[in-house]
Formats: C-alpha cells, structure tokens, sequence
C-alpha cells in the first residue's frame, strides 16, 4: 500500500504485550509507517519516554503524528479504581486532548472485551449494543469508547474503538476455559486489524468500534461488521487451536 509520505504511527504502550507483538508485526510487512515508539522506558532507536499521567508529556509525543495506537494502559481486569483512574481514565483523555491540540488525524484506542463482559455468558455481542462491563476495569475502557466518540463527533478526529479479548499465545496454554476460548484473540490476527484499522476509510462515519477476536467456532462478539468495515480476515479458531473437536454424529440409546 503506498503513501506519497510516510504516515508518521505513535504507538502508545509500545513495550507491552500488545505493542511487542504489534511492531514486530508492523517491521515485518510492507507498509510505508514511520513508527514513535512511546512508553515509559526506552528501548530501543524509535523509542521516545511518554507518561500519559503528563498532559505535557502526550503532547510531546503527539506532534507531528498522523495516527495514534493507543494501546498504554493498566490491563489487569481486577484493577482497582484508585489503579485506573490516572492511566485509563486521565491518560487515555490526554491522549485524545493532545491528539487534538497536535492535529492528529486519527487515533486507534485499545479497548477491551471487558466493555461487554457483563453480558451472559450466552449472548453473543454485537457491535450496536450497549457497553455492560463486569469490573472497574471494563469500565475505564467503556469511558474510552465514549471518549472516542465525544472527540470523534465533536472535534473531527477519526477514532476506532477495538475491543480486545483474550490476546494469548497458543504456546503458553494447555488450555484456554470456555469463555477465553470464545474470546481468544491470536496475536497476530489482532495486530492485522490494528494494522487495517490504520488506512480504513472511515469517511461515512468518524467513529467505529471493532471487535479483537480470532475466527473461533463460537464468538463471544460478533465480527459481521469488523470483517465488512475493516478487510478484517482472521486465520486462527481457538477450538482447532486446542483441538477442542465436536461430536458430528448423533446416536440414539437402544
């Protein structure tokens, strides 16, 4: 995909789980980004020091940025208020207000399935229905949605909401329960959404949430609308995955 200029990509929690594996993936396919590599430490050339507790600090980092992946966080789903509240809650608004002051175009946000996990267990979520989160946690990623589309539909930034659910690798689990296997995310059908969610055209509506979940035989969400609206094409079924097999005949007592 070619840009007359290379779009200049701050990745937000860049050392984490997420922004690992999402550089990685971003390095290793032909797309024309230039990335700013934010998080508290700097590791590598990219880097730059970011704390989104600072609003000075995000406006730093925001300047000269088309695009956004805000991916900084506490992610722990039985965090505390007191530990939300500065990072998801403030930090996630300075972002958002610095992307504003900095004229960013578009900022990418890292919300979670967490947003919906107040929902049976049975139900599977779409895209139109309203957040129900089960934990604080869930919470600070709702407020994020809402957040997004305030800045969204009152300040003309594009703003996409991805809902993650379980980003796990195969490798580090024997098995996965049953709710995480309907919700597993594989690292790198999510990193290929973030990637599409980057370029998609979002001109028929500024804001859009998306679902972060691999192909899984049962969806915990929905994917209809983030496979129509973003190219999204995932590979991986957690239940092929884990060799969770289905009985295929049935058989009558005699």
């Amino acid at each position: 995909m070619g840009h007359e200029m290379s779009k200049q990509v701050l990745i937000t929690g860049a050392n984490g789980r997420v922004g690992t594996a999402l550089v990685e993936y971003i390095d290793n396919i032909e797309r024309d980004y230039k990335l700013r590599l934010a998080d508290l430490d700097i590791i590598e050339d990219r880097g730059i020091r970011i704390d989104v507790t600072d609003f000075s600090s995000c406006k730093t980092a925001c300047d000269g940025i088309d695009t956004i992946i805000h991916l900084a966080g506490v992610a722990s789903a039985d965090s505390p208020f007191e530990k939300v509240l500065p990072i998801n809650i403030v930090g996630t608004y300075n972002i958002f207000q610095a992307a504003s002051e900095t004229g960013v175009k578009r900022v990418i946000y890292a919300s979670s399935a967490q947003a919906i996990e107040g929902y049976p267990l049975d139900v599977q979520v779409r895209t139109d229905m309203p957040p129900r989160p089960k934990n604080l946690y869930g919470v600070s990623k709702a407020y994020g949605e809402a957040l997004a589309a305030y800045y969204a539909y009152q300040l003309d930034i594009e703003a996409v909401a991805i809902r993650i659910g379980a980003f796990q690798y195969q490798h580090e689990w024997d098995r996965l329960n049953s709710r995480d296997m309907s919700a597993w995310a594989e690292p790198e059908d999510i990193c290929s959404l973030i990637v599409n969610s980057i370029d998609a055209d979002l001109s028929g509506t500024p804001f859009i949430i998306a679902h972060g979940i691999s192909d899984n035989r049962f969806k915990r969400l929905d994917l209809s609308d983030t496979k129509k609206l973003f190219g999204y094409d995932p590979k991986s079924n957690a239940f092929t995955a884990w060799k969770v097999d289905f009985v295929r005949d049935s058989k009558p007592k005699r």
